[in-house]
Formats: C-alpha cells, sequence, structure tokens
C-alpha cells in the first residue's frame, strides 16, 4: 500500500472516530441518558460541544468524508436545535399585574463583597434576594451594611460554610419551611403576598442550592434533590425557584424540573446561554447554573446577570410580575 492510500485510510479513521464521539454525545442530551460521573458534569458544555460540532461537519466536508459528515450534521442538528431555543426570546414579560424584582447570589461562602450586594439591591430596586452559602456572619455584616433598610422582612437559614441559605424581602414574609436535602445545603422556603394584588395571592420563594456533581458520591444527592423540586403543588401558593442548581438547561433532571410547571426566565427573554459561574480564577469554560424559575402564568422582564467581587458565582436579577385582572 502507498503512502497517500496510507494517509487517506487514516484520515478516514480519524474522521470516523471524531464523527461516533459527537453522535454519541449527542444520543446522551438528545434522551437525556447522562447517568454518573463524569457525564453528568460534561453535559453542562453542550453548547460548547455544539459549536464544535458544526465546525467539524464543515471540516468532514472539506475532506471529502462523506459518511461522516452526514453523522456529524445529524449530531450538530441535535445539539444546536436543543441550545439555539434557549437565545430566542418567548413567552409573556409582563402579566399585568403587581411586578416585584428578583436576585439570586452564592455568596461563595459568604466572601461575596457586602458593599455590592447591597449596590445592587438598592440601585436595581431589588424587592426579593435570595443567598445561598450564607454564614451566620455573614448574615450579621449584611444588617450592619445596611441591608434591613432595604429588605427588612428574612427567612434566615445561615450555616457553617456553604451549608446556609437566606431570603430577604421589603414585602413581609412567612417562613414555610426548608426543602433542605440530605446533603446538609439549606434551601428556605419564604412566602409573601405581592403588593397591590387585588387577588390576595401567596407567592414562595426557594433559595435552592443543590449539590454541585462533581464527584461520583455527589451525583445521586444532586439528581435526588433536583427531582424534589419538582413537587409543586396542585392547590395552594406559586413558587419561584430561585438559585445555584448546580445544573444548566441540558441536564435531563432540571428539564425534569422545568416540567413539572416551571419556566426558565433567562430561557424566556433569550438569555439563556448567559453564563453565571465560574467568573474567574477557574480554568473552566463558563455555564449556566444559576437560575429564576417561575411559573408559566408569570411574566418575566428586564433580566441581568452581574458579577459580584469575591463569589466566583454572576449574581441573576429578574422582574417578575404576577398576572393582572381581565
Amino acid at each position: 500500500m502507498d503512502d497517500g492510500r496510507r494517509r487517506s485510510r487514516a484520515v478516514t479513521t480519524a474522521v470516523t472516530l471524531v464523527a461516533v464521539g459527537f453522535a454519541g454525545f449527542a444520543a446522551l442530551r438528545g434522551l437525556g441518558l447522562e447517568r454518573g460521573f463524569p457525564l453528568v458534569p460534561l453535559l453542562a458544555y453542550t453548547p460548547y460541544v455544539a459549536g464544535a460540532a458544526v465546525l467539524a461537519v464543515t471540516a468532514a466536508g472539506l475532506l471529502r468524508r462523506w459518511i461522516p459528515m452526514a453523522v456529524l450534521a445529524v449530531a450538530a442538528a441535535v445539539l444546536v436545535v436543543a441550545v439555539v431555543p434557549r437565545a430566542v426570546p418567548f413567552g409573556v414579560t409582563h402579566a399585568g399585574g403587581p411586578a416585584f424584582r428578583v436576585m439570586t447570589l452564592n455568596t461563595l461562602a459568604g466572601g461575596a463583597r457586602i458593599d455590592e450586594i447591597i449596590a445592587l439591591v438598592r440601585d436595581r430596586e431589588v424587592d426579593v434576594l435570595a443567598l445561598q452559602e450564607v454564614t451566620p456572619e455573614f448574615v450579621a455584616d449584611l444588617s450592619a451594611a445596611g441591608l434591613d433598610d432595604l429588605l427588612p422582612y428574612t427567612v434566615d437559614r445561615s450555616g457553617p460554610g456553604v451549608t446556609g441559605g437566606t431570603v430577604h424581602s421589603s414585602m413581609p414574609l412567612t417562613d414555610a419551611g426548608s426543602l433542605e436535602g440530605p446533603h446538609g445545603f439549606a434551601m428556605p422556603v419564604a412566602a409573601f403576598e405581592a403588593p397591590g394584588d387585588e387577588y390576595e395571592r401567596t407567592v414562595e420563594v426557594v433559595s435552592v442550592h443543590t449539590p454541585p456533581p462533581l464527584d461520583p458520591s455527589h451525583v445521586e444527592l444532586w439528581r435526588t434533590e433536583l427531582a424534589a423540586l419538582t413537587a409543586l403543588p396542585e392547590v395552594g401558593p406559586s413558587r419561584i425557584l430561585a438559585g445555584d442548581f448546580n445544573a444548566t438547561l441540558d441536564h435531563a433532571a432540571l428539564r425534569d424540573v422545568l416540567d413539572a410547571g416551571y419556566l426558565d426566565a433567562a430561557a424566556v427573554v433569550g438569555e439563556g446561554l448567559v453564563p453565571t459561574w465560574p467568573t474567574s480564577g477557574r480554568p473552566l469554560p463558563p455555564v449556566t447554573i444559576d437560575h429564576v424559575l417561575v411559573e408559566p402564568f408569570m411574566g418575566v422582564d428586564d433580566l441581568e446577570t452581574v458579577e459580584v467581587t469575591g463569589s466566583d458565582h454572576r449574581a441573576v436579577l429578574v422582574t417578575v410580575t404576577l398576572p393582572g385582572g381581565r
């Protein structure tokens, strides 16, 4: 066999292996088959894989490897269809009823800058603040810095290290318990009535924090606690889930939460591909794991993500509106 044929076969083999790899990834994402470590964290990078798959289709075409190119085209189509809708606005931006501003931030074990959080709450006119990884000392520092003047009502489940969570509000809150799971991360539930709501509806906000699926021991905990978020009562208060889900919309476990009766606010306004973690200091491509999930009848608008010094997560802010009268 001459050198030209040998090189041609080597190229064909390489392109075929690339096509098989992309096809396998597309099958995992399209069918929701990711299980265990490292497949679960790997699925978070689907938007990057989708872009690489499109480039691979072009490369296979230029190399005239038609069968691998066809496989790559199908894989790229599956991934692009999964990813692109997040960048296309849909849904209701204003439902006609009372509006309130929600902000969520993982404070990185209380390391986030207090003054920047206070400034965001004040300047963005935040009504409900959901914090994760909140220590008792951090709550005290927030209070001393003036948060209580802006958001005087609190449901406090702060704790040591990364275990605590809180909800702060400009509206009176009722402590509705916690969705804390076996990993020990608090997920406080706070209930309130939006000012000016003629129907006097109760809304619950959950400060969500699920364990990161970064090693085999945490993946099942992560899946179990996301599954617990699907338990939306058929009657009773409406619910908003805001926090660090440690999951992207490419994870089947988070899509199950959406299927239970939620919309991702960022995707509604076409910002679903804006990354929230990590902001800096980690050699990882940024992904979107912090979310505000609302019920479908709620309107969402003015979504914004903001970097906060001292945290490796971006704050997510969104205006939520309840339906108005007809």
